[in-house]
């Protein structure tokens, strides 16, 4: 693939992230688009972050890049990090003589045997989601080419995984109606009363109880039972 013009294997991943109507798809198609069409990538990988340093690895190509992710939580220095909160673009000629993480990079060096590191932040115009890093076992493992077209791709990559982030909380949106609408349902049935004063009392139980509303209203279609009322009429003592 890579002796096709930038611009013909830019849309091509372009297409391929479009087909992904999930997060977890998207980042696993990600994650092989940048070690397909960069030059110098040999390992890659997809780092979310949460809080200042805590960072997860949602999809890898490779071990490295979890073991990367890991000393850069627990040293909390580290390219990945820099590229969230300080620098758009971060990149590493070499592990072995960089200075700006004096920890982290040593140590990377030893446990896995690379050199280079490019990363890229994973942003959209309002949200930063993570970032986008590539390994390789070279000095000097990227070129300005290799730059050029890894910040190409994490362009798409980020508007990609937005679109899949707005998709599942749509669904996840939707789902929750539909469940409270028929817990609500339920209510409206055992009482005889209307949709208001069902969601109103639906609402009562979800704050006497400190359980979300959509969870009380899905316990609710799942058993049947109306939490606290069928456990009181129940009890012969009462």
């Amino acid at each position: 693939m890579r002796h096709e013009p930038m611009s013909e294997r830019m849309a091509a991943a372009a297409r391929e992230l479009q087909d992904q109507h999930d997060t977890a798809s998207t980042m696993k198609i990600a994650v092989a688009l940048l070690v397909q069409n960069v030059e110098g990538c040999e390992a890659a990988g997809v780092a979310l972050v949460h809080g200042k340093r805590k960072i997860d690895t949602p999809a890898a190509s490779d071990d490295l890049v979890v073991i990367g992710n890991q000393l850069q939580s627990e040293v909390g220095e580290g390219p990945c990090l820099d590229a969230i909160w300080e620098h758009e673009t971060v990149y590493v000629p070499d592990l072995a003589t960089d200075v700006r993480w004096p920890h982290w990079g040593p140590r990377l060096v030893e446990a896995t045997g690379m050199r280079s590191v490019l990363s890229f932040r994973l942003f959209t115009v309002q949200d930063t989601l993570g970032a986008l890093n590539m390994y390789a076992s070279k000095a000097n493992g990227f070129s300005e080419q290799d730059r050029t077209e890894g910040l190409a791709l994490a362009a798409h990559i980020a508007i990609a995984l937005a679109a899949a982030q707005r998709i599942e909380q749509l669904e996840a949106a939707l789902d929750s109606r539909t469940v409270i609408a028929q817990a609500s349902g339920i209510l409206m049935e055992r009482f005889d009363i209307d949709a208001v004063r069902a969601f109103a009392l639906l609402t009562r139980l979800s704050s006497t109880q400190n359980v979300k509303l959509r969870d009380v209203a899905a316990r609710m279609v799942l058993t049947r039972r109306i939490p606290g009322y069928d456990e009181v009429a129940a009890d012969p003592a009462v």
